[in-house]
């Protein structure tokens, strides 16, 4: 690929970005780039789709399952947030980056993001126009990336039906595949990034899985929202003791 062709792939990524930036800088939030972080991943691969030859039935497989992936979060994601303003996290790094932070967030916030978008998305780059024959491995990856799909849908459709109902207000969600797993919509995003490397496993895509899955596991996942939550819900600790963090499991009982 030439330098010309990589910025033809590259470049929508990036005016994505500075697009959501500039709304987010009008409405003062910049929790906006939830709502576009899937489509900073599938910008470059869209490009790339429809910019180059036509695709044969692994690229057609890659393209359905990332659109489908990128929908989903993103409309969810929309509605969840919609007339709630800015996220805390993205408040509390407001709060310690002004004065500026409206510049500040173009690079900290949405350049970071469109970035890691990039890298994000090498597999799926990777496997669109790939000769290679299906094979079982594929099967299982497809498999893999739509069961984590299908895993997170319902663990996001299942907390937003128990924060909806206000007789649960303070209550721990500890119902549903929320029982197995204290964050299975975490375990489900990252079930769909190894499936998608499972379609094109190459080395230099390998970082694509193990970079998501260091992001779910230690900065803005697991770790970001359970820093202070038992200080804020006591419940939680119980919680915290009983209910595996990542990988779904049957919940422990407490020691007498």
């Amino acid at each position: 690929m030439s330098i010309t062709q990589a910025l033809q792939v590259l470049l929508p990524g990036f005016v994505l970005a500075l697009l959501a930036w500039g709304a987010s800088v009008r409405q003062r939030d910049a929790s906006l780039v939830d709502r576009f972080w899937s489509w900073l991943v599938m910008a470059p691969v869209l490009a790339l789709a429809f910019g180059g030859p036509a695709l044969d039935a692994r690229g057609l497989i890659i393209l359905a399952l990332g659109l489908l992936w990128a929908a989903r979060l993103s409309l969810f994601i929309s509605w969840r947030n919609w007339g709630h303003g800015e996220d805390r996290r993205y408040a509390a790094i407001r709060q310690r980056n002004d004065p500026g932070f409206a510049l500040k967030s173009l690079y900290l916030v949405f350049g970071l993001q469109a970035v890691l978008g990039c890298i994000v998305a090498l597999p799926l780059l990777a496997g669109l126009h790939d000769a290679r024959p299906l094979s079982w491995l594929d099967g299982i990856g497809a498999v893999l990336a739509l069961a984590g799909i299908a895993c997170e849908a319902l663990a996001d459709a299942q907390l937003a039906r128990f924060r909806a109902d206000s007789s649960n207000r303070g209550r721990v969600m500890d119902q549903g595949l929320w029982r197995y797993s204290r964050h299975p919509n975490y375990f489900g995003e990252a079930c769909v990034w190894w499936g998608l490397w499972l379609l094109a496993p190459t080395w230099w895509t390998l970082v694509s899985p193990l970079l998501m899955s260091f992001l779910l596991l230690r900065v803005s996942g697991v770790a970001l929202l359970e820093q202070d939550i038992a200080e804020r819900r006591p419940e939680y600790a119980r919680y915290l003791a009983t209910t595996n963090a990542f990988f779904p499991g049957p919940p422990r009982k407490l020691p007498r």
